[in-house]
């Protein structure tokens, strides 16, 4: 077992899922949770920024070029079953991360902008918020099924090491 997520990352990630599941569920109907969870969503955000540069090692965003470039190969790969082994985020997972990231913060800011005076009502506000809200919950649907995916290529529980912090560290199966 190797320690790969550390405690501040997991609950990042866990509070991260709850508020987008809130978010989805509450708009138009609990206005006021929903504006208080996307808020919440950019308070995470900026930890989540600040935890890529000062956080620990597999938190840190210094691989993130790398992994960016091996994607497409990764992804071409994993349709013959090659998945290659990773102790942090694998290409497609660091591919996934940055995806979400950026769509959460888009969505997040004309979220943000759609309540405020200037921007109440503005068309390309509301239809990028919806559109990048849309495009977050499509991601979460893909990012699940990719730990579901990888848990069963590589014959390891990725939902636990997600919830422990620690990954069972094996040669290939």
């Amino acid at each position: 077992m190797v320690a790969v997520w550390d405690l501040p990352l997991r609950l990042w990630h866990w509070a991260l899922a709850a508020c987008v599941l809130a978010a989805w569920f509450t708009p138009t109907v609990y206005d006021q949770l929903h504006r208080i969870v996307g808020y919440a969503v950019i308070g995470l955000l900026a930890f989540r920024l600040a935890w890529g540069f000062w956080g620990s090692r597999y938190s840190r965003f210094r691989m993130i070029r790398v992994r960016l470039r091996a994607a497409p190969g990764y992804l071409w790969n994993l349709r013959r079953g090659i998945t290659g082994r990773y102790i942090g985020l694998n290409p497609a997972g660091t591919l996934m991360l940055v995806a979400l990231l950026v769509s959460l913060a888009v969505s997040t800011i004309t979220g943000a902008m759609s309540v405020t005076v200037t921007f109440f009502g503005v068309w390309w506000v509301e239809d990028t918020h919806h559109y990048s809200s849309d495009a977050v919950i499509v991601l979460v649907v893909l990012h699940v099924l990719g730990v579901l995916m990888m848990a069963i290529l590589q014959r390891e529980n990725l939902i636990r090491a997600m919830l422990t912090g620690r990954k069972h560290i094996r040669n290939r199966p």
